[in-house]
């Protein structure tokens, strides 16, 4: 009778794998593109007022554009995230505008040709799928003003993507003159429309983690059919598996005895250490006072008597100040607490710490809420945790 059982049991768990498996496929969600060529069509915007960077959006003064397609481009994208990419552009510096710094007195042809060299931020970021920022480098030469120049460029731009072929570029370059003498730095804005093809596809990685769950179900498919085969044997062996059960199960209590002794020997411990207080700190100061060094005599004690004791200092500000400085001052509060701890003979392998800044307020003195001073000391403290005994 238990054999039949055992037997139906493994039958209905293959057929729960088998809808499960069936059910869990690869889709088009789970590729991404990983490289390509790509071309694109669109206008560009150019800035050559002469004010460097300082007014990006002086779009009635600075801005030059002409009602028709004026930027092409060609590029090869690797799976690497790079990418290298030519482009032309055409524009026109219309009368009126500001070039140079200077009123321009009639319609003057803008050309320029650059090539650059660019890096997927995907890559760092994580993929969005249509999101696709980038930066990069490059070099160009341009004939602008009736000047030609060498340009260094730098870009920054994103595209996103309908499809696997179609999308948007967006994007803005920055363009140095080599010869600064005769001639200025400006600004190139663009978008176009993107198409990519001989595009390679690979998965993305929830693609991986399905493709390898998919294979985990497909070998514990298997070792359940294979199980088949087994199950009068294991008909016969089950008293003996249930007498080793039962025994695990004596085993896990005593150790599970034992981890709740352990538990509430380091909560007592903890507590022990809790009741020592925090170290408080001065406004942007980081130096101990003579009542803190007695809290850390006292703590230099405990970890003394307690041979196996391992402790995180965790120190912390207010929220007044910048988050650099007051993470850059938490760090020192942590280091001077540890260092006078080690200074009572404590091992450096002991003690250890993590500094949060303002990221763990006690109260809501946050940035823009007005606190007293003492409620603002509440949180420029170091606290005290058990880690190992």
């Amino acid at each position: 009778m238990n054999s039949k059982r055992n037997t139906l049991v493994v039958l209905a768990c293959t057929f729960a794998l088998t809808i499960s498996s069936q059910d869990l496929k690869l889709t088009q969600k789970d590729s991404i593109v990983q490289s390509y060529w790509l071309v694109s069509l669109g206008t560009n915007i150019v800035d050559d007022s002469g004010h460097e960077f300082d007014r990006l959006f002086d779009i009635e003064g600075a801005w030059n554009m002409v009602p028709y397609p004026s930027r092409v481009s060609v590029g090869r994208y690797f799976k690497n995230g790079l990418g290298l990419e030519a482009i032309g552009t055409y524009n026109k510096y219309k009368e009126g505008k500001i070039v140079d710094k200077q009123v321009n007195p009639e319609d003057i042809d803008y050309f320029g040709i650059d090539f650059r060299v660019s890096y997927d931020l995907n890559k760092i970021l994580g993929e969005t799928g249509f999101f696709d920022p980038y930066v990069g480098i490059g070099a160009g030469y341009t004939d602008a003003n009736n000047q030609g120049r060498g340009t260094y460029n730098a870009v920054l731009g994103f595209r996103t993507w309908f499809s696997d072929h179609w999308g948007l570029d967006f994007n803005t370059s920055g363009k140095w003159a080599m010869d600064t003498e005769n001639a200025t730095n400006h600004v190139q804005h663009a978008l176009g429309v993107a198409y990519r093809f001989d595009v390679e596809k690979g998965l993305s990685r929830k693609g991986i983690e399905k493709l390898a769950l998919l294979k985990e179900m497909e070998e514990e498919q298997k070792r359940v059919q294979d199980s088949i085969a087994q199950a009068e044997e294991e008909a016969r062996l089950l008293a003996e598996r249930l007498q080793r059960e039962k025994e695990a199960a004596e085993l896990a209590a005593a150790e599970k005895a034992k981890k709740d002794a352990e538990d509430a020997r380091r909560a007592a411990l903890q507590n022990k250490i809790n009741d020592l207080g925090n170290v408080y700190f001065k406004l942007n100061s980081s130096y101990l006072t003579s009542s803190d060094k007695e809290l850390l005599d006292q703590l230099a004690t405990i970890m003394q008597n307690e041979s196996s004791l391992m402790i995180k200092v965790t120190a912390h500000t207010d929220s007044r100040g910048t988050d650099e400085y007051n993470q850059w001052l938490s760090e020192r509060r942590a280091e001077r607490t540890v260092e006078y701890v080690i200074s009572k003979g404590i091992l450096e392998d002991r003690i250890t710490h993590e500094a949060f800044g303002e990221t763990q307020l006690v109260n809501d003195c946050k940035d823009g809420v007005r606190c007293t001073e003492e409620q603002h000391s509440k949180n420029r403290r170091s606290e005290f945790l058990i880690i190992k005994m």
